[in-house]
């Protein structure tokens, strides 16, 4: 029987697992757990969720690992098809996509895929290649071409429609944007053009879109139509009081009160079961994820790489809060997932690749050290 000497096994250590980042790596496997623990609760009446959610995890680590592995110069390189494939699968879907529930944004490959999953990556990838290559000759045209690049997927997704999509992929592509250097004129001009634009974007929203913002000021007026999630959901939240009601004790869940429970609205579940204390703890694993990212975006060793970690971490904190703030009643029901603690595999994919990104990111800055 052979047996690996101490230099083989450091070698293969050393070559396959130092591309991930540790406090990256421990944070995120952390809030997986938590996630699986919850989803095992929630999802008690759904056979195979938990299995499915594992394989989601596993293909996630995958696509993580893959791109934490690649050199940085073929990720910049990656840039451009990446959007452009997505752009192409928009426009497909646009022309033959699936419809369901009224929506149209699938598209049948051999499997059911979501396009507009990729553009949470790829957007803010495309931008940072695109500032990286005008870098030092920033002014309003670079500007321009960058809302340009930005607004052409939007588009496209608002079409679906898709309102929460679009809404992420605006924020990721916004902060490449922001952090490139963006004047807080333009900013400033840019409030206010939206400002004064709202009752022209209040009447192109579909009407079960409209219903989901007044539902957020009076959920009351259809208690059991569509104010029933929001309702139902902070009645889950304030009965987990301080310390909650114990692990496979909440009655929202059990009972079915608590709509989408295993999916977007998952948070309601947790804090029922953990209460007070384990939000609190939750938070801080999120703003600790937060935290890590903003420390490898300040130490990012070019512009691409610092642009896409900043947008990269922005968006990880755009995902908490916005499902936080809809499951709590402070923000309109968008279809937003929890990041790493939703059941779903494209979103776990999507969250992996960006982790991933953010985890090469790291490594190069070390390699350039050294």
């Amino acid at each position: 029987m052979n047996i690996p000497d101490r230099t083989t096994i450091v070698n293969f250590f050393r070559r396959y697992v130092t591309v991930l980042d540790g406090p990256l790596a421990l944070i995120v496997f952390l809030i997986v757990s938590t996630g699986l623990i919850t989803l095992y609760s929630a999802g008690i009446d759904f056979p195979g969720r938990i299995e499915d959610q594992l394989r989601n995890i596993l293909l996630g680590f995958v696509i993580m690992w893959i791109a934490a592995s690649v050199p940085q110069p073929v990720l910049m390189r990656l840039a451009v098809p990446l959007y452009t494939i997505g752009i192409a699968l928009l426009l497909a879907v646009a022309m033959f996509g699936l419809i369901r529930k009224g929506a149209r944004r699938w598209l049948n490959v051999g499997i059911i895929i979501q396009p507009s999953e990729m553009m949470k990556i790829a957007v803010p990838m495309m931008l940072a290649w695109f500032f990286q290559r005008r870098e030092g000759q920033l002014g309003w045209r670079e500007f321009l071409g960058a809302a340009v690049l930005l607004g052409i997927p939007v588009a496209f997704i608002m079409k679906q429609p898709d309102l929460g999509t679009a809404l992420l992929v605006t924020a990721s592509g916004f902060y490449v944007i922001f952090l490139a250097g963006l004047s807080w004129k333009a900013i400033a001009a840019l409030v206010a053009t939206v400002a004064a634009s709202l009752p022209l974007a209040w009447s192109m929203l579909h009407d079960y879109q409209r219903q989901r913002v007044m539902m957020l000021i009076d959920p009351s007026s259809d208690p059991l139509g569509k104010g029933f999630h929001i309702i139902q959901s902070m009645i889950a939240i304030g009965s987990g009081g301080v310390t909650g009601k114990g692990w496979l004790q909440g009655t929202q869940a059990y009972l079915h009160f608590v709509p989408e429970r295993t999916t977007d609205f998952i948070f309601a579940v947790y804090a029922e079961e953990f209460g007070l204390i384990g939000n609190i703890v939750l938070l801080i694993l999120y703003l600790i994820l937060i935290g890590r990212g903003m420390t490898i975006t300040m130490q990012a060793s070019s512009l691409f790489s610092r642009l896409l970690a900043g947008a990269i971490t922005m968006m990880f904190f755009t995902y908490a809060f916005v499902n936080m703030g809809m499951v709590s009643g402070i923000l309109p029901v968008v279809g937003v997932p929890l990041p790493f603690m939703s059941y779903g595999g494209t979103a776990m994919v999507t969250l992996g690749f960006g982790t991933g990104i953010l985890m090469n990111i790291q490594r190069h800055r070390k390699l350039v050290q050294t």
